[in-house]
């Protein structure tokens, strides 16, 4: 079967483009993958192997004119049907627009989640609060979004969410009833599962370096466990920074260099990823209301405990008090938990080794089997969905 997937952004080593890699490795169809900004040498070099097609320009940037910007352009684009049987759509802000005017073939959602400006309360929340008096003008592009976007969904023949956080906020957000919602959890390579027997004094906070990432709060964290547990234990910050997370990178550095003990690594590659999860204590997730989050199951299948928000997607993969913590969102219950995880190693071991079968749950196989059952529902709709 020849699909074609629309992704607005190829450009980063994050979780979406991880997915848009493993879907290329795994997935039983043909696939062509379009954006509206392709940058090979920012993203993983191994989707240099995939068929990339990258369609008038787009900014990433995420000030109002350039959203808007960008929406125009994708909801003028027009694919060409001759070169696929079933169009899939990344739905993770403003991809929807591409339904406006590509009906000729079957069309799914494969949703990571809808505009989070719109439909996810917590981000919006914070996300006006900063807008200060541009807050006016903000309320009326979002109400404008929100009628525009539910006319795109209605246009989704199917609908594969990545997690029950992201199904509940397409069901709040009117945009379709979740009953009608299919979910296929992204997640890790088998061969991967591996339980490390490293213990070094540090605590790992992993991901995208971003606001959203909430990592100002793990800072404050580590910097009041770090006051009874010893000058020796270090915070490792690892993850990629984009152009529009420089100025919060910055101000974390500022922070940083207060607190003491805290160190960045910025575009770590696979290898030194995968060494600093062997080689912490544990695993701090800090985002406040994640889609889904492959950070927490990276770091059990290491076999390593994580400590995450009890929020968003960790509450469907971390298992509290087996397999780490969901705390509130503050740095005394995250401090509580740190202090408590390097005062005892056993406590530790034990829970990272229930976190190795915990994540078995959670494949790439299985994720990548869903997406193909979507697939084939679109191109024989007859056939009734499972």
């Amino acid at each position: 079967m020849r699909v074609a997937l629309y992704h607005p952004w190829i450009y980063l080593k994050s979780g979406l483009e991880r997915t848009i890699l493993e879907i290329n490795r795994r997935s039983r169809h043909d696939w062509t993958f379009y954006t509206s900004h392709y940058d090979r040498a920012g993203t993983y070099p191994e989707l240099g192997d995939a068929r990339i097609v990258e369609l008038p320009r787009i900014s990433v940037r995420r000030n109002y004119l350039s959203v808007l910007r960008g929406a125009l352009s994708i909801a003028t684009c027009k694919l060409d049907p001759a070169e696929f049987d079933v169009l899939v759509i990344s739905c993770e802000g403003i991809g929807d627009l591409m339904t406006l005017r590509n009906t000729a073939r079957p069309i799914g959602c494969l949703c990571f989640t809808p505009l989070r400006a719109t439909f996810d309360a917590s981000y919006r929340a914070r996300l006006l609060a900063r807008a200060g008096w541009k807050r006016p003008a903000a309320l009326a592009i979002e109400f404008a979004f929100r009628m525009l976007d539910r006319l795109c969904w209605r246009r989704y023949q199917q609908v594969l969410a990545i997690s029950d956080t992201v199904r509940q906020r397409i069901a709040a957000g009117g945009l379709r009833d979740a009953s009608r919602v299919a979910i296929a959890y992204p997640g890790i390579d088998v061969r991967q599962i591996r339980a490390a027997d490293q213990w070094q004094p540090y605590f790992l906070l992993a991901g995208r370096i971003m606001w959203t990432k909430n990592i100002e709060m793990g800072i404050a964290a580590f910097a009041q466990a770090r006051a009874k547990i010893g000058p020796e234990w270090r915070l490792v910050i690892a993850g990629m920074v984009d152009a529009k997370s420089e100025a919060y990178m910055a101000a974390l550095r500022a922070f940083a260099a207060e607190v003491g003990g805290v160190e960045f690594r910025v575009a770590p590659s696979d290898d030194e990823m995968r060494a600093l999860y062997e080689g912490c204590t544990a695993v701090v997730f800090t985002a406040f209301n994640e889609d889904w989050g492959l950070v927490p199951l990276e770091a059990m299948a290491a076999g390593k405990p994580v400590i995450a928000v009890n929020r968003g997607g960790p509450c469907e993969t971390v298992l509290h008090g087996q397999t780490g913590y969901l705390e509130e969102d503050s740095p005394e219950a995250f401090a509580r938990r740190m202090t408590e995880l390097a005062a005892n190693q056993p406590l530790a071991r034990q829970l990272g080794l229930a976190g190795t079968e915990r994540v078995r749950q959670f494949t790439w196989d299985a994720f990548v089997e869903g997406l193909d059952r979507m697939v084939d529902q679109l191109a024989e709709p007859t056939t009734p969905a499972p």
